[in-house]
């Protein structure tokens, strides 16, 4: 599969909302070397996605003006969004410990283990007008979940050193969050018309059907409560940053000092 797949345009009218779909591996042996440095090695691909970021902003607000007007994104605006999707995706992927293998400096790379799906599809310009309003809901649940991982990636990092592998629990729940990130930030780039859904994993499908580890994504019993866990964790994080803003505003300081955050 390549990075993105660019299907010809559904005619207007027709309802056709493709949810956009992640494919990673199932879970397999990971070189210990390359798990200790995870992390140091994707830092020149955080330089990189830092850079994109900006530029997908700028891009992002021009198909916006453009969406209201045509009703779909230009096809240029599009791919590009689109790409910078995929490879946000990749070390994302790679950052999570789900694949071993490095990502590549590039847009195309169809021989990469983690590839996307995206179907240009029209979009409705109400929905358009108000996406910053509608995207709300799945933004919290991906904040929610995103920091919840964060706050045990460690030990999961931990895990997988020791192992040579992500245990499937392990893998199956980073994988959710992994997903749902992505087709919030589908929607949110207006590259699909299609909510956000699928965090606590898809039905069975026949064994003919299945196409990787996240197609479909199948989470256990100990996969949908470690989901809980991450967004429980992400909202006591969110209060207790809460709470700690209140007091770096002097408000409860005897002294009327304002404290530096670290």
């Amino acid at each position: 599969m390549v990075a993105a797949t660019w299907d010809p345009r559904p005619a207007p009218g027709t309802g056709v909302e493709f949810l956009p779909v992640l494919d990673i591996p199932p879970p397999g042996r990971q070189r210990r070397w390359t798990v200790l440095l995870r992390w140091l090695l994707l830092l020149p691909q955080f330089v990189v996605l830092a850079v994109l970021t900006i530029a997908a902003v700028f891009v992002a607000i021009a198909g916006w003006f453009a969406a209201l007007f045509l009703g779909r994104l230009p096809d240029g605006i599009y791919r590009f969004l689109g790409s910078v999707l995929v490879y946000t995706t990749r070390v994302n992927a790679s950052a999570a410990l789900l694949v071993d293998r490095y990502p590549p400096f590039a847009f195309s790379a169809p021989d990469h283990p983690v590839q996307i799906e995206l179907r240009p599809t029209p979009l409705n310009r109400l929905a358009v007008l108000f996406r910053l309003i509608l995207v709300i809901p799945a933004a919290i649940l991906t904040s929610l979940a995103q920091s919840g991982w964060a706050a045990l990636c460690w030990v999961f990092w931990l895990i997988t050193l020791v192992l040579g592998r992500l245990p499937e629990p392990l893998y199956a729940a980073t994988a959710a969050v992994a997903r749902y990130s992505f087709r919030t930030a589908a929607y949110w780039h207006l590259l699909t018309p299609a909510y956000p859904k699928g965090l606590f994993g898809d039905a069975p499908e026949p064994p003919a059907e299945v196409r990787s580890g996240t197609r479909p994504l199948l989470l256990d019993t100990s996969a949908k409560v470690l989901l809980v866990i991450f967004l429980l964790l992400g909202l006591v994080g969110q209060v207790v940053r809460g709470t700690v803003d209140y007091d770096d505003d002097g408000s409860t300081d005897p002294y009327g000092s304002h404290r530096t955050a670290p």
